[in-house]
């Protein structure tokens, strides 16, 4: 493969990357702002920044102009208190510091894909000149083995448009972007995809692939077009001196009249003008990501190492096929046939060392996110964010877009307030993860790096026997894919953590989910990951832990104990080796979690009293533990099944011994969210199963059966007041689908939720790859899924508000904060502070909430309230284990 690449690349002379501006973009940039304004000499109050909340009535676009002046001249877009702390603690030093950071996220944004791109072209050039191949990693040599061809391929593309102009539907498209940008946008994708993939390590759905890249491409596309123009006003400026200046003058000088005199719309006129790039579409883009595919399926080839030949010659096969299979639907035993694309094995085997060579655009921000403004302005400065995770759904985004910004303030208020919590990484931890991880893994929750040996099939023909390998070969199989997703995953967040651990601080911008929960936008590292991400990360400012939180610390130590707490640990100890304990710093976010929360959600809406006891909304003697409680009912409801009726329970005596707080625990919690029965039976199977408690999976099944179905009676008889919410909410919801509209509703902090279940579309694609099925809502909402779905969604969208309004009120009081749905974290010395605000904050968002759905649905009639109980929900205040 390297002789064919070296021929090739010997043989033509290298054209210089001309699709996009190089070295000086940003000093380009910045100079072009010029337009608006020098920075030492802004006004006060930036039109600007107003214009940014205004163009937000145009629906869907991104507005270079605007969105221009904010990411570069206006400071006040990004996490303000943060910004104005950096701006006048020090004067000139701070603003230099800021801005160099801020230069750095911008090339972030912007850069990364041309530098991936120019990486490949040095390389090549280099092999040319010391006429040898680089020592290169296997991942990099292939993307540096495909680069040139597809790259070729590419450009043959875009010269065939220039002779069927008109007749290539997704040719102007493709002709926004050179094709060595494209080419590694195409490479970078696939193998991301194909690491990170639900259909398992290796394999992408093509409809899935086509999206991702296309999406890419024309995401690149607009940063590029943004780029281009801005170097097109400079070099106009430059050109016509004077001229150019007075035009920007006036601009801005007819921009802030507009402004002063409130005439919004005519304000978005003149930013709809400035911008030339308009969304392509789902359509277009499958048909440039599908075509890309197609180029690099059929230039892309894998050759094995010469030491697996013995004197044949060396084989060389493609990397990528595209096949067709069968794909199990989710919670259904239902399978549909789908078009996927397999790497070579060769390339699959070596996926799990790729991460550290992926270009992954949405990293952590070096500087606070830009405030929320508007359902498509906040966060990153270029590239895409969204407020809302709709998927899809136009509804839901209808009904975002026209909501008023001054009902949507206290959502923006708390997402820039997760926003602009600082964050680092611990080096001590990270360090000793990676010498973990060097060595193959397998402590501190870390994957195998190796797979479990494939038995053997066995000579003779005992049918038995040739059952018991077939089941060991087939679980031996699945081990090693669940190892191998695994092992990508953790070299995902690695590689992650190892570019910013030198970095002073970083921030996770965040939006929410269609339920209203507050989601970090950085897919990998993120403070909502597994213990490993929790272990790697800490707050950036540091506090000196005071008598309360050296206590914290080790209660916190206690909760965590042989569960991931190796950073907290060296945390105390060092404190517990200085002369002083309490001066000693601490940068570990301390946890305090709801006690099983969705149930404190339906004991507080009912006003349940035997409820609000089992999930400590008041004070006991005790902390209440509805865990340990569920598995004593179980215990004795079994005891009794096996001792009257053996015949009928034949498992009740067998679970006896298994019958334990964590059996019933994940049951329990989920019970609220809407799990299935099913669901409730492969969580206590996947328990059995861990345990070793039965040798045939046969017994697994239908001892989960049983106690699932054990588990659910005893859920219902000591929570019967949250089982008649649970049904009301269903009869509401059946009644609004039955008139087939979705259930709809606003949470406690004014954010409208929309539930998205409708009956699919199909939507036919022609592509070069294959006629693709694109999935589009109808009209007809889905009634069953409606329904079921109507309770948990509820209470996922109050503890979305409650932990929401948490975080705005411990920001108002200084505080640090962090949280995970219903676990809310803070520093050690600022836990009792924050667990009076969450108490709260309960209150608040309890309360505020309206039942009735008659405001929404006003010609339709529902059944009265469920009656509630005479539980006084002030009591919370005093509950020291209502979040513990």
């Amino acid at each position: 493969m390297w002789r064919n690449i070296f021929g090739r690349a010997t043989s033509r002379k290298f054209k210089p990357f001309s699709g996009s501006p190089s070295g000086n973009k940003i000093h380009s940039i910045l100079s072009s702002i010029e337009l608006v304004g020098s920075l030492q000499n802004r006004p006060p109050t930036n039109p600007f920044h107003q214009l940014g909340r205004a163009s937000s009535v145009l629906h869907g676009q991104r507005f270079a102009f605007a969105t221009a002046t904010q990411a570069i001249e206006d400071d006040s877009s990004s996490g303000s208190e943060e910004v104005n702390e950096l701006m006048t603690e020090t004067g000139t030093g701070a603003q230099k510091k800021y801005h160099s950071l801020k230069q750095r996220q911008v090339r972030l944004e912007t850069e990364e894909w041309e530098r991936a791109a120019r990486e490949c072209r040095e390389i090549i050039e280099d092999m040319c000149e010391q006429k040898l191949a680089p020592n290169l990693p296997y991942v990099k040599s292939l993307f540096l083995g495909w680069f040139e061809p597809l790259r070729d391929a590419i450009r043959a593309d875009l010269d065939a448009f220039k002779v069927k102009r008109g007749k290539i539907p997704y040719a102007p498209y493709m002709e926004l972007l050179p094709a060595d940008m494209m080419a590694v946008i195409t490479m970078h994708k696939m193998m991301a995809l194909l690491m990170t993939n639900a259909e398992g390590v290796g394999v992408v759905r093509v409809v899935n692939a086509v999206t991702n890249v296309g999406e890419a491409i024309e995401q690149e596309a607009r940063i590029s077009s943004f780029m281009q123009k801005g170097k097109r006003k400079n070099e106009a400026v430059d050109a016509s001196g004077e001229t150019g200046t007075k035009e920007a003058v006036k601009l801005k000088k007819q921009i802030n009249t507009l402004l002063k005199k409130h005439k919004v719309r005519r304000v978005s006129g003149i930013v709809k003008a400035h911008d030339s790039f308009k969304p392509w579409g789902q359509e277009a883009q499958v048909k440039v990501g599908a075509r890309l595919i197609q180029l690099l399926l059929e230039t892309a080839y894998i050759q094995p190492s010469a030491e697996q030949f013995d004197d044949g010659p060396p084989e060389i096969r493609p990397a990528f096929k595209q096949s067709s299979k069968n794909v199990t639907l989710e919670n259904t035993k239902l399978s549909r046939r789908y078009g996927c694309i397999e790497c070579d094995p060769l390339i699959r085997k070596g996926l799990d060392k790729s991460a550290r060579h992926m270009v992954i655009p949405y990293l952590p921000m070096l500087i606070p996110p830009r405030n929320w403004t508007g359902y498509d302005q906040g966060a990153h400065f270029f590239l895409p964010s969204y407020l809302m995770r709709t998927n899809g759904s136009k509804q839901q985004r209808i009904a975002v877009n026209k909501t008023p910004k001054a009902q949507l303030e206290p959502v923006f208020k708390a997402l820039d307030t997760l926003g602009n919590t600082k964050w680092r990484i611990n080096k001590k931890v990270l360090s000793l993860v990676d010498r973990i991880w060097a060595n193959g893994g397998r402590l501190g929750g870390l994957v195998d790096r190796d797979d479990v040996p494939i038995p053997e099939e066995p000579d003779g023909e005992d049918q038995e026997e040739l059952k018991q390998w077939k089941w060991k070969f087939k679980e031996a199989n699945k081990e090693n894919s669940e190892r191998h997703s695994q092992r990508c995953d953790v070299e995902l967040k690695l590689e992650v953590a190892r570019k910013m651990k030198e970095e002073e601080g970083f921030y996770f911008p965040h939006n929410v989910d269609f339920r209203g929960r507050a989601y970090p936008m950085h897919p990998y590292l993120n403070h909502l990951g597994s213990d490993l991400c929790r272990g790697i990360l800490e707050f950036c400012e540091g506090k000196p832990l005071g008598e309360s939180g050296l206590r914290w610390l080790k209660v916190h130590i206690a909760n965590l104990y042989a569960g991931g707490c190796l950073a907290a640990c060296m945390n105390l100890s060092k404190a517990l080796r200085s002369s002083v304990p309490e001066a000693a710093i601490s940068h570990i976010p301390i946890h305090q979690d709801g006690s099983c929360n969705g149930l404190q959600h339906y004991a507080a809406l009912g006003r349940d009293k035997t409820g609000a006891a089992a999930v400590n909304l008041f004070t006991g003697e005790k902390p209440a533990d509805i865990y340990a409680d569920i598995a004593a009912r179980v215990l004795k409801i079994m005891q009794k099944d096996a001792e009257e009726d053996p015949e009928t329970f034949p498992y009740a005596k067998l679970m006896l011994d298994q019958v334990d707080r964590k059996l019933v625990k994940q049951t329990v919690m989920t019970t609220v969210y809407g799990v299935t029965y099913s669901g409730a039976r492969n969580q206590i199977k996947k328990r059995l199963k861990e345990r070793g408690a039965f040798a045939d999976d046969s017994q697994n099944f239908h001892a989960a059966y049983y106690a699932a179905r054990v588990t659910t009676n005893a859920l219902e008889e000591m929570f019967g007041a949250a089982r008649a919410i649970m049904i009301w909410f269903g009869e509401c919801a059946k009644i609004i689908a039955s008139q087939n509209k979705p259930v709809c509703w606003t949470t406690p902090l004014g954010l409208p939720v929309v539930q998205p279940y409708r009956q699919p579309g199909r939507h036919l694609v022609k592509t070069t790859l294959q006629v693709l099925t694109i999935k589009r809502d109808t009209e007809k909402v889905k009634a069953r899924k409606q329904m079921t779905a109507f309770a948990p969604n509820f209470v996922h969208s109050l503890d979305a508000s409650h932990m929401m309004m948490t975080a705005v009120a411990c920001n108002r009081a200084g505080l640090s904060f962090a949280g995970v749905h219903d676990s809310f974290w803070t520093h050690a010395s600022d836990v009792d502070v924050m667990n009076r605000i969450l108490r709260e904050s309960l209150l608040s968002s309890t309360t505020s909430h309206c039942w009735s759905f008659q405001k929404s649905f006003p010609s339709l009639r529902f059944p009265p309230l469920p009656e509630r109980g005479d539980f006084d929900l002030r009591e919370v205040i005093r509950s020291p284990y209502f979040f513990n």
